[in-house]
């Protein structure tokens, strides 16, 4: 669905924004409630900063989607440099400590590949420090930027792809060049902070791009400018139908969907929610199977 930015949006859907350097995740949401005319506008995946590439904003009734949508898998595009520890595990901190020549040169290919491949699989993290973690009702980097110190707990994630694309010594470090896949929960930081450190020399984060949120990748990503000549968005319908099984309700049963009666009889894909669609085509509700019965999950149509 397109519209004029004189227009102002009221359809349910998703944007797939290109988020680029400098803007934090509140001020895209921001910018995309003043484009599409309505307040109703959330996020899902928060961007650093620093970070770029694909952040998904759900507009009016799609903002409840989100939390239905499978976007716990991610992947990432980043750049390393060994040879120096900052303090908040990427380029916007404070270089704490640097790696003498010798270590520097003491490290080869060949030894970074090896210390990559004991994150794939399933891992336990620490994630960085300055994280949004809270830790007793405080986010941890905000008690960091106060100057506490904080030790937040390990983690269980997955690194399903952790591939090394180049590695250019440099004067006074290492770049290397990383292509992820993992879990939600994963810290690129992390994964950089703790590469420098198996191989002596320190390490942080200078680039990140993420590529991918669950099926959402850059092929479907805009940018702020190209949305404000043309307003771009998935329709609610479209993603829900992309997403999860779909099932085409009779007349009678989409009155009983519409005030999220549970229906009996009905056989739903077991162990996923199905998305209910009335006899015009409108996306109504999220059911999924409860013993005889479909039952709702969400309800998106009254």
């Amino acid at each position: 669905m397109t519209a004029t930015t004189s227009e102002p949006i009221v359809a349910d859907g998703i944007v797939v924004v290109d988020k680029p350097a400098g803007l934090t995740s509140h001020t895209v949401v921001a910018r995309i409630r003043r484009l599409a005319g309505t307040r109703k506008v959330g996020h899902a995946g928060t961007l650093d900063p620093m970070a770029t590439g694909v952040l998904v904003v759900g507009l009016n009734r799609a903002t409840r989607l989100l939390g239905h949508l499978q976007l716990a898998d991610k992947s990432y595009d980043a750049t390393i440099l060994l040879g120096a520890t900052s303090s908040t595990d990427d380029a916007e901190g404070e270089v704490v400590s640097t790696a003498s020549p010798a270590a520097l040169a003491a490290v080869t290919a060949e030894a970074i590949e090896t210390a990559v491949a004991a994150y794939r699989g399933e891992i336990s993290q620490v994630p960085s420090k300055v994280s949004a973690i809270k830790v007793d009702g405080k986010r941890a980097y905000e008690r960091v930027r106060a100057g506490e110190e904080v030790a937040l707990k390990a983690r269980s994630v997955t690194i399903s792809r952790y591939d090394v694309l180049d590695v250019r010594p440099m004067d006074g470090g290492i770049e290397v060049d990383i292509s992820v896949d993992c879990s939600s929960g994963t810290y690129i930081r992390a994964l950089a902070r703790d590469l420098g450190a198996d191989l002596g020399v320190g390490g942080h984060l200078t680039r990140l791009r993420r590529t991918r949120v669950g099926t959402f990748g850059m092929t479907s990503a805009h940018t702020l400018e190209s949305l404000a000549e043309t307003f771009t968005m998935l329709p609610i319908a479209d993603v829900a139908a992309d997403t999860f099984p779909r099932y085409d309700a009779d007349a009678e049963q989409a009155t009983a969907i519409r005030t999220g009666r549970p229906l009996p009889g009905l056989k739903l894909a077991a162990g996923r929610q199905t998305a209910m669609f009335d006899p015009d085509g409108t996306f109504l509700a999220l059911y999924e199977p409860h013993g005889p019965l479909a039952k709702p999950t969400a309800v998106f149509v009254s």
